[in-house]
């Protein structure tokens, strides 16, 4: 039993077994909470702090494997452990895969539960006290941030002021750069931080949806209202909503929007009675707002209530000195969750990590890590356990400067015109042919190095005679 009591969820639609297991772990010390299906499960790890989620494969409306990768998505460190009958196994081995810690097959006794539970649950507490441990002397370790890069280090002083204020804040940058990690961070260390944290992706609500996403609605509003249901703003009362991509809103529900920003109520769709509630907002776009406004399709008015405090957050290509800190957090993370031991990076590969561009931002630099310690079978990652994209990306395709010139004699007869053209000619075949050796012949990674189109590349290929035409390239 764990010294500190720890609060566990079940999912499970099978009323007896929710009640079993309930009785079994509330003995042993913990403190339990309860869900039916997979719907109920995520909406109570939305609204409360949960230590371990333990949730059977099969249920109506939103199956175990769902919950999985949801409860993972939002809180990626969460233990999630899988129950299943014997013809489902396969399925409990890919939720594995998927991150679930373990799994319990049916029928199993108090003592196997016991055990994985336990495990589950100081397996977390080791990973947390390890994360705290390597990051407590970098600056944002504060606030959860990775990075010692200028713009980290003028966010980290825009956080320590606004964040225990009831200010709006809009954020600000390209898509994978950590909006929601900075929205969680304000939420976390303010005031409010025991309250919920709310978060909306409008862009993921269909349009005519997204009042009753929001507001609520009252029973029989519309078909298929069987009942009143609460919206965002209710469930984030005395705490902070968070609403990403909040460009996407339609230009008719931002007019609501603002009221409820202005005024802090609003009524329920198909209601009557106004709902008034104390709620910190949080906003955030990878989209230029003003652009949006000169187009009419976001308000003026709505735009100076939201962008109160701005940050923007800057691109990873902008904090390039951060990638090897972010390296090594994710390879802590991954060697983790996956049950791996690689014990670090070589020169070659870290130098192909911060070269690259990351037009994905974190997240493309976290899947990558994720892929590479999956794949990596030595003691530390190589240039050969990174995507090919990475490895066609490196360097440029001019050629060095100890390179042996291409062959520019000229011409024994034609001016200087046609003397320009052989030469371009050579030139370009020159660029061509090294682009494709650089990228073992892919055309697809080739015409990225050289900054043209697939068919750009084919085309031209066939032209210098370095393939017979597109219907040979790959």
């Amino acid at each position: 039993m764990l010294p500190e009591k720890k609060q566990v969820l079940i999912v499970d639609d099978e009323p007896n077994l929710r009640k079993i297991l309930a009785a079994q772990l509330s003995r042993d010390g913990y403190d339990v909470m309860l869900a039916e299906d997979g719907e109920q499960g995520l909406a109570v790890l939305r609204e409360h702090h949960i230590d371990l989620v333990v949730t059977d494969l099969k249920m109506p409306k939103v199956d175990g494997m769902t919950l999985l990768r949801e409860a993972l998505r939002e809180a990626p460190e969460l233990p999630i452990v899988m129950i299943t009958a014997h013809g489902t196994v396969d399925t409990a081995v890919e939720a594995l895969k998927l991150g679930a810690f373990d799994y319990l097959t049916k029928p199993f006794d108090k003592d196997e539960v016991r055990q994985v539970v336990a495990k589950a649950l100081k397996t977390r507490q080791l990973a947390e006290e390890e994360a705290s441990t390597a990051q407590k002397d970098e600056p944002g370790a504060r606030f959860g941030i990775i990075g010692e890069s200028s713009g980290l280090t003028d966010l980290y002083a825009v956080l320590e002021r606004v964040a225990d204020s009831p200010t709006t804040v809009l954020i600000t940058g390209e898509s994978g750069t950590g909006k929601e990690l900075v929205a969680r961070a304000l939420h976390d260390h303010s005031s409010r931080s025991t309250k919920p944290f709310i978060k909306v992706n409008c862009a993921a609500i269909p349009k005519e949806l997204i009042e009753s996403e929001l507001f609520g609605y009252e029973r029989g509003a519309f078909t298929g209202a069987v009942s009143s249901k609460p919206g965002r703003f209710e469930l984030a009362n005395g705490g902070t909503l968070f609403l990403d991509e909040i460009g996407e809103i339609p230009v008719e529900m931002q007019v609501k929007l603002l009221r409820a920003l202005q005024e802090s109520e609003f009524e329920r769709v198909g209601g009557i009675k106004t709902m008034r509630v104390d709620v910190r907002l949080v906003a955030a776009t990878n989209r230029d707002l003003k652009k949006l406004i000169s187009q009419g399709a976001f308000r003026e008015d709505l735009f100076y209530r939201l962008n109160v405090v701005s940050i923007r957050l800057p691109a990873l290509r902008e904090r390039g000195s951060d990638i090897p800190l972010l390296v090594d957090h994710f390879l802590a993370k991954f060697n983790g969750r996956l049950k791996k031991q690689v014990g670090g990076v070589e020169p070659e590969a870290l130098d192909l990590l911060s070269a690259y561009s990351w037009p994905g931002n974190i997240r493309e630099l976290e899947n990558v890590m994720e892929r590479a310690v999956l794949f990596c079978d030595a003691h530390k990652l190589r240039v050969e356990d990174l995507p090919g994209e990475l490895r066609g990306s490196a360097g440029s395709v001019a050629p060095a400067a100890d390179a042996p010139s291409s062959d520019m004699s000229l011409p024994a007869e034609g001016g200087l015109k046609e003397h320009v053209k052989v030469a371009m000619s050579r030139l370009e075949r020159d660029l061509v042919s090294r682009a494709l050796k650089q990228t073992n012949n892919n055309v697809t990674h080739a015409a990225r190095l050289l900054k043209i189109s697939r068919k750009g590349l084919q085309l031209k290929m066939k032209e210098l005679g370095l393939r017979e035409g597109p219907d040979k390239a790959d």
